[in-house]
């Protein structure tokens, strides 16, 4: 089995920095919006549904593919296991937070929510390689074909198959979520029978990524944890003094 050259690419980080660059301004306009300053239905209009989709499938298509790099590297359980319990524990911060924001529509079936159970989902399935893209195409199409208003109570809705999203801050559910993890392992795997071979043009990015993108993308979950206080923290002075 081929290994990985090093335990990170900047390239990976970097692309995960995108991902976390536009997870902090929609979460912007989102606070702006939560203060009165904008009005949107943001999550029932477009674009901005449509832009929450492609920022989660972003994360967590690059779940999958970091698992197979990290695995190629570090293939041991106790690495896997601490860096589990890091994004518990976020998972966990999380929801004690917004529930001392939001009350009842606290998260508590968040992305990071959604990770921790993904991350023990996609460990034991990594070994099925490129199968994983048939198990993707399986996720999604249960998805599409089993929602039913009997999921839409808790805590069937975990799952996903819901016609009627539950009243909560964040909602990232087992499926269809699942498919992009598993395509993620997928394309991550097709990548390391190729020795994580890299095209010329992304060797130059590899080599000189922006800077800031990979900064955000080697610290995702402490980004994460501490964005959003710092973001409701200056509206509401912003607020208070104008």
């Amino acid at each position: 089995m081929t290994t990985a050259p090093s335990p990170r690419l900047p390239i990976i980080d970097a692309l995960r920095g995108f991902a976390v660059a536009q997870m902090i301004v929609y979460h912007f306009i989102y606070d702006l919006n939560h203060f009165g300053w904008v009005k949107l239905a943001m999550t029932r209009d477009q674009p901005w549904v449509g832009w929450r989709t492609a920022i989660v499938t972003q994360f967590l298509l690059l779940v999958g593919v970091s698992l197979v790099l990290r695995l190629a590297h570090k293939p041991g359980w106790r690495d896997f296991w601490w860096r589990w319990a890091q994004v518990a524990a976020a998972a966990a911060l999380v929801s004690a937070g917004s529930w001392l924001m939001f009350g009842p529509r606290f998260i508590y079936a968040g992305i990071l929510h959604f990770i921790a159970v993904a991350l023990i989902l996609a460990r034991g399935l990594a070994p099925l390689r490129e199968f994983n893209f048939v198990l993707a195409a399986a996720a999604f199409a249960a998805w599409w074909l089993l929602r039913d208003p009997a999921y839409n109570v808790f805590p069937a809705h975990l799952l996903g198959f819901v016609t009627v999203k539950p009243r909560t801050e964040d909602y990232v559910p087992l499926f269809p979520w699942i498919a992009a993890v598993l395509a993620g392992l997928a394309l991550g795997s097709l990548w390391q029978r190729r020795g994580f071979a890299l095209a010329p043009g992304l060797q130059r990015l590899n080599a000189r990524p922006p800077r800031l993108l990979v900064l955000l993308g080697s610290w995702p979950l402490t980004v994460y944890l501490i964005h959003q206080p710092i973001l409701i923290g200056l509206l509401w002075v912003v607020t208070k003094l104008a």
